[in-house]
C-alpha cells in the first residue's frame, strides 16, 4: 500500500524499535521500520516525510559496530536520533562519544532546557523522568548543535541542530516509562517534520480492500482459516473484496478447544456468509501424533499433515491464483531486522509455508499491521469483541498444551480443564484483563485422596500471564477466591485429575506456552 506520509525508522538492533513505529502510528502517521544497513537509495525512493534513528546494543566505539551512511543526513528530512541513534550522530558528524563510567539503565531525571520545539506543549522540564539505557555518553557535541538537555550524571542528554532539523535523545521516549513521551513524539512528526495525521483504520480497510480487488481481479483467493483474530479479519476484508470468489478452508485437526469448530464456522458463515470448508482430518493428525513426546516433533509434524491436507484441498478449486495469509508487520520486521533472533526458540506458531508447487501469488493485507491494529480493524468491520479481543491460540493447539504423548483421553481431560479456565476468566471479566489464560496438562500424576479412597490421577497447571506483545510476559496477580474456584472446579468436574498448580514464572526465561 502507498503511503506518501510517512516516518521511516532505522533499526540499529533496539529492544524498543517496534515501539517507536507504533507510537508514531498512534498519532496517525504511518511509520516502516528498516535495517539500519539498507541501501540509502531504497529508503529515499520511499520520499520519507522524516527519519528516526533507533538505539541498539553497540558502541559506537567498536570498529565492528553499525554506523550512519553520510546518503542519509544528505536527503534534507528531519532527523531524530534516539540513544544509540544520537550517539551515532555525533560519531558521524565530528562530535566525540566516550565511554561512560556512570553508566545508566531504567528511570533517569532529566532536565529540558527552553527553546526547544521538541519540548512544545510539556508543563515542567525541570525534572522530567525519562528511560535510559545506555553505557556511552557524548562528550562533546557536533558543530551547528545545541544542548537541549541534561541528567545529573551527563551533561549532553539531548541536542539539536535546529536549521538542519536534526534532533537527538539519550532517552528513550517511546516507552511508557518516559513522562510526556508521545508529546515529544508527536512535537517531532508534527511540528518538527511537518506530517498529517492520515493514518487510520478506517483509511486502511477502504484502501485495502480497492487494492485486493484490483491485484486479484477474477481469479479465485484461498485462505487457511484458523478462527483466530488474523485469518478472520483476512476473511472478512476479502470477502468484501471479492466475495464468494474467496474459498475459506478450515482444517480441524483434532487438536481444538470445546466446540471450536462449531462457534467459528457457525458465526463467519452466519454473520458474512463465507465461503468456508470445514476438513474433518481430527483422526488422521492423531493417528500421527502416537508416541511422540518431543515438542519440536510435535510442531512440524502437525504443520506439515496440515500442509498436505490443505494443499490437497486447494488443489481441488479451480481457477485458484492467490493464497491469502495472516502475516502481521511484526513477523516481516523479524525476517528482514538488522540483528534478528539470535537463536531459533522454538518453531513458529502457524504454518510457516506451503508447497512450492501450489504455484500461488501471495496476499497479505495485514502486513503493514501491528497485532493492536489488527483488532482496530475488525472493530473497523464490525467483527463481534469475542473475535476481536479472542486470546492467541497455537497452530499446533492443544498438541503443546499436552506434555508427553496426545492421546484421546488426554484431550478430553485438556478439554474439560481448559473449558472451566475459560468460562471463569470470562464470568469474571479476567479475560479481557489478561494476555493469555489456559490449562496445561503435565506428563505426571499424583497421589489424593477424594472421599475415602487414594486416588494417583493427572496434574493440571494453570498459566495466567499479562503481556503487550508476547515478546515479554509476567504472571497475572488474579485474586486468591478466582484461582481457588478454577482449582476446585477442575478437580470436583474433571475425572482424572486430582491436583491443580499455578505456573509463577515469567517470560524470560520461560516461554509463554510450555512446549
Amino acid at each position: 500500500m502507498k503511503h506518501e506520509n510517512k516516518v521511516i525508522i532505522l533499526d540499529f538492533g533496539s529492544q524498543f524499535t517496534q515501539l517507536i513505529a507504533r507510537r508514531i502510528r498512534e498519532v496517525g502517521v504511518y511509520s516502516e521500520i528498516h535495517p539500519c544497513n539498507v541501501d540509502p537509495e531504497k529508503i529515499k525512493a520511499l520520499n520519507p516525510g522524516a527519519l528516526i534513528l533507533s538505539g541498539g546494543p553497540s558502541s559506537v566505539l567498536d570498529v565492528d559496530s553499525p554506523q550512519l551512511d553520510p546518503a542519509y543526513l544528505e536527503m534534507n528530512v528531519p532527523i531524530l536520533g534516539i540513544c544509540y541513534g544520537m550517539q551515532l550522530l555525533t560519531h558521524s558528524m565530528g562530535g566525540k562519544v566516550v565511554s561512560s563510567e556512570d553508566r545508566e539503565y531504567g528511570r533517569a531525571d532529566f532536565c529540558g532546557t527552553g527553546g526547544c520545539e521538541l519540548w512544545q506543549g510539556i508543563e515542567s522540564l525541570e525534572k522530567l523522568t525519562v528511560w535510559m539505557s545506555h553505557g556511552d555518553r557524548v562528550e562533546s557535541i557536533p558543530e551547528g548543535f545545541k544542548i537541549c538537555g541534561t541528567t545529573e550524571s551527563i551533561p549532553f542528554a539531548a541536542m539539536a541542530d535546529e536549521e538542519r532539523k536534526i534532533y537527538a535523545l539519550q532517552f528513550h521516549p517511546e516507552v511508557a516509562h518516559t513522562e510526556s513521551g508521545n508529546t515529544i513524539i508527536s512535537n517531532f512528526v508534527f511540528k518538527i517534520a511537518g506530517l498529517k495525521a492520515d493514518w487510520s483504520m478506517a483509511s486502511f480497510v477502504e484502501n485495502s480492500i480497492k487494492e485486493m480487488r484490483e491485484k486479484i481481479g477474477d481469479a479465485q483467493v484461498v485462505l487457511g482459516l484458523s478462527g483466530g483474530i488474523d485469518s478472520t479479519v483476512v476473511a472478512v476484508l476479502l470477502h468484501k473484496a471479492i466475495g464468494k470468489r474467496l474459498h475459506c478452508i478450515f482444517v480441524d485437526n483434532g487438536l481444538l478447544r470445546m466446540h471450536e469448530r462449531e462457534e467459528v464456522i457457525g458465526f463467519l458463515e452466519e454473520h458474512f456468509e463465507l465461503n468456508v470448508k470445514c476438513v474433518d482430518s481430527a483422526r488422521l493428525f492423531l493417528d500421527k501424533l502416537v508416541g511422540v513426546e518431543d515438542p519440536e516433533k510435535k510442531r512440524k509434524l502437525i504443520g506439515y499433515t496440515f500442509i498436505d491436507v490443505f494443499n490437497e484441498e486447494a488443489q481441488a478449486l479451480k481457477n485458484v491464483k492467490f493464497l491469502a495469509q495472516g502475516t502481521l508487520y511484526p513477523d516481516v520486521i523479524e525476517s528482514e531486522s538488522f540483528k534478528g533472533p539470535s537463536a531459533v526458540i522454538k518453531s513458529h506458531h502457524n504454518v510457516g509455508g506451503l508447497p512450492e508447487d501450489m504455484d500461488l501469488d501471495l496476499v497479505e493485507p495485514l502486513r503493514e499491521l501491528f497485532k493492536d491494529e489488527v483488532r482496530k480493524v475488525a472493530a473497523e468491520l464490525g467483527l463481534p469483541e469475542h473475535i476481536i479481543w479472542r486470546q492467541p491460540f497455537p497452530g499446533p493447539g492443544l498438541a503443546i498444551r499436552i506434555l508427553g504423548e496426545i492421546t484421546d483421553e488426554r484431550l478430553e481431560i485438556l478439554r474439560q480443564a481448559d473449558r472451566i479456565v475459560q468460562h471463569e476468566l470470562h464470568a469474571t471479566g479476567w479475560y479481557r484483563k489478561i494476555w493469555q489464560g489456559f490449562a496445561v496438562l503435565l506428563p505426571l500424576k499424583t497421589v489424593g485422596v477424594m472421599g475415602d479412597d487414594r486416588t494417583y490421577e493427572h496434574v493440571i497447571a494453570l498459566r495466567l500471564v499479562d503481556s503487550l506483545d508476547a515478546m515479554t510476559a509476567d504472571w497475572s496477580r488474579l485474586p486468591n477466591d478466582i484461582l481457588a474456584r478454577m482449582s476446585n472446579r477442575i478437580i470436583n468436574e474433571v475425572k482424572g485429575v486430582n491436583r491443580v498448580v499455578l505456573d509463577i514464572s515469567s517470560k524470560p526465561p520461560a516461554t509463554i506456552e510450555w512446549e
